[in-house]
């Protein structure tokens, strides 16, 4: 049995209603999306602090949630694992037509340009009236923001609240405008604003420690 298929049995029979765990089989898809994204952020926690080893351990509870999901999947009988597999394979052939086909690609630049292009067209197959839909509700706001914005710029909107300085109240809708006007100053610049941030809220960690051990 391969590594997979062994995985995919032991997902099977900790769902299994005679003999299965008790937890696992009373989850659905709402309860186990946070720990979805859970583990997502700890895979870029091991990647930050270079620990390879947790990366590998992070990197199987990560491939866990997507079984979990696929398992309940075919339990409803609306897809299996399988699918999930070939769905993402034929996406991957799909969007890189340089190396499956006879495109032309030749810089990251250009197929980041073109994969962006394949993912409007298909937003719109797909019955999209907006260059806002499909940005997930549950980004942390920043990183919705930068989406939001470079989704924007390609469809040639310009807002001209982000040009004018925010105002400066204390309330929280003040609070957020400058947040976002800052956002797009960012993104204009080129930096990402959520990493900027956490570079920030690092090194104010790193300061704070500091006097503590002071």
């Amino acid at each position: 049995m391969s590594d997979i298929g062994r995985l995919l049995e032991i997902m099977a029979r900790l769902r299994d209603p005679q003999g299965g765990c008790p937890w696992d089989l009373e989850q659905d898809f709402a309860s186990i999306a946070p720990y979805t994204i859970e583990e997502a952020y700890e895979v870029d926690d091991a990647i930050r602090r270079g620990d390879l080893a947790g990366l590998r351990e992070e990197l199987g509870d990560l491939l866990l949630q997507v079984v979990f999901h696929a398992q309940m999947a075919r339990e409803a009988g609306h897809f299996d694992f399988g699918d999930v597999v070939q769905a993402i394979c034929d996406k991957l052939v799909d969007r890189h037509p340089h190396v499956f086909g006879d495109a032309v690609i030749l810089t990251a630049r250009a197929q980041t340009d073109a994969w962006e292009q394949r993912k409007a067209f298909e937003r719109a197959q797909g019955g999209a009236r907006s260059a806002a839909d499909g940005v997930p509700l549950a980004l942390p706001a920043l990183l919705r923001a930068r989406k939001l914005l470079s989704r924007a710029e390609r469809a040639g909107y310009r807002d001209a609240e982000l040009e004018r300085p925010a105002p400066e109240s204390d309330d929280a809708a003040s609070h957020g405008a400058r947040l976002l006007a800052a956002a797009a100053r960012a993104q204009q610049g080129g930096v990402d604003p959520e990493q900027a941030l956490r570079d920030a809220v690092a090194r104010f960690e790193q300061r704070l420690r500091e006097w503590e051990n002071r």
